[in-house]
């Protein structure tokens, strides 16, 4: 019997659901760093960093070594939500490092692994607190796959694929979605306040600061501080889901510090173990912990592996402002780059921190400039309702160097995706 490649195994036993295989056909076998490497030994940079995930890049030595030391010490791997030395250490490395600093007072709640988790556990508590259904999002919304989450979301093939109704969401403007001068919020204050509006008093209002899925839409600083008025005036909850640009995506730890806001309730998850390990928290503020014993669970709430490496995070990362410094940097150089690649690719530069993107006019185009990128050993990907962006997520922790090379790969990318478009209809012309 011939013997079956790794992509046919792929491609015979894995379901149609799948996708980023689809867009980067490789098997992967080994990463360190910005680096990815394929069973072929081609080695790729990765600017795309498990959607945000891999912040600190792959296998980061100081969060590997404590994570396995602590394996090889028979430490505790699996413990819904009892107590164990790994979960109190990462509490008290979060208070430490991140709460107390900022002079912040949460309640850590761990709802489950992954960021819907946490969206599902906020929604719910803020529902529960006010004793109100409704809840606020926004256009380009992500904000996860379950049910609560997709009902705030956006995107209308995610939400079509839940197959029954998505309800108890009123939808507003994003930041600019009405253009320059549009005035989303004062359309949402003039709902809340009219009585015959037919929309009831929400019980939260949830927010991403960068709407990364949603194709890295960046919310400003002001409009952000007037949401949160608005919240407190209409007696909703604050929401800022953090999931993928929180954990210093934008510089500081938490995406919001820039805007001056404390949120009522965060969701984290994504990049804060550190590791590539699920891990989720949702922060709340101590006066809207309402729950009783169980009233909200979940089996792998006490993911302890992912405890070591989000503490060792902490303490290699955010003990100072280096990295936040660092960030911002790269950040300067990344935009000017991307300033003068864009007019070559009919394209808008967005984007805050080490998440930036070129919004290309015709969003076949963006698509195009991944697939080459891949080619020329860069692995990108598309965001946007259309897939219009190229979305740039390098590990906060890159070099400088690898920034550049990069960007080169991207430029020769672009490029050769131009070149293409422009060669087609004489191609056209000659076959007629």
């Amino acid at each position: 019997m011939a013997e079956r490649s790794p992509v046919s195994t792929i491609e015979r036993l894995e379901s149609e659901v799948r996708t980023y295989c689809r867009s980067f056909p490789a098997v992967f076998t080994r990463a360190r760093g910005a680096w990815i490497e394929d069973d072929a030994g081609r080695r790729y940079l990765d600017f795309f960093a498990g959607a945000g995930a891999l912040n600190y890049g792959h296998n980061h030595p100081a969060l590997k070594e404590a994570l396995l030391g602590y394996l090889a010490s028979d430490g505790i791997t699996h413990s819904l939500d009892l107590a164990t030395a790994a979960k109190i250490a990462f509490l008290e490395a979060l208070d430490q490092h991140l709460l107390r600093p900022r002079g912040m007072s949460y309640k850590v709640m761990f709802p489950g692994p992954t960021g819907t988790n946490a969206v599902e556990a906020a929604l719910k508590l803020a529902r529960k607190v006010t004793g109100r259904t409704q809840v606020v999002s926004f256009t380009n919304a992500f904000h996860g796959m379950t049910l609560g989450a997709l009902a705030v979301t956006g995107n209308s093939a995610k939400r079509n694929a839940a197959g029954v109704p998505l309800t108890n969401v009123v939808r507003a403007p994003f930041c600019n979605y009405l253009g320059e001068g549009g005035d989303s919020l004062g359309y949402l204050e003039t709902l809340f306040s009219d009585r015959s509006s037919g929309i009831d008093a929400p019980a939260a209002i949830l927010v991403e600061t960068v709407q990364a899925e949603g194709g890295v839409n960046v919310a400003s600083p002001a409009w952000l501080r007037a949401l949160a008025a608005l919240a407190q005036r209409s007696g909703a909850l604050l929401i800022v889901d953090d999931i993928q640009v929180g954990c210093g995506r934008t510089g500081r730890f938490f995406s919001f510090e820039d805007a001056g806001l404390q949120p009522d309730i965060v969701c984290l998850s994504k990049s804060l173990s550190g590791y590539g390990l699920p891990l989720a928290i949702t922060l709340l503020r101590p006066e809207l912990d309402a729950w009783q014993p169980g009233e909200h669970n979940g089996t792998f709430r006490g993911h302890n592996p992912a405890f070591v490496t989000a503490t060792a995070a902490l303490a290699h990362f955010w003990a100072d402002d280096q990295l936040a410094r660092a960030v911002t940097a790269k950040a300067e150089l990344v935009r000017a780059r991307l300033d003068k690649l864009a007019p070559g690719c009919d394209a808008q530069v967005r984007g805050r921190g080490l998440i930036q993107g070129l919004a290309c006019a015709d969003p076949s185009l963006a698509r195009q400039i991944c697939q080459r990128a891949f080619e020329h050993g860069l692995i990108v990907e598309t965001a946007g309702a259309d897939d219009q962006v190229v979305k740039l997520l390098p590990p906060l922790t890159a070099t400088v160097a690898e920034l550049e090379d990069g960007l080169d790969r991207l430029e020769r990318a672009i490029a050769r995706a131009v070149a293409e478009r422009a060669a087609a209809p004489r191609r056209e012309a000659v076959a007629s």
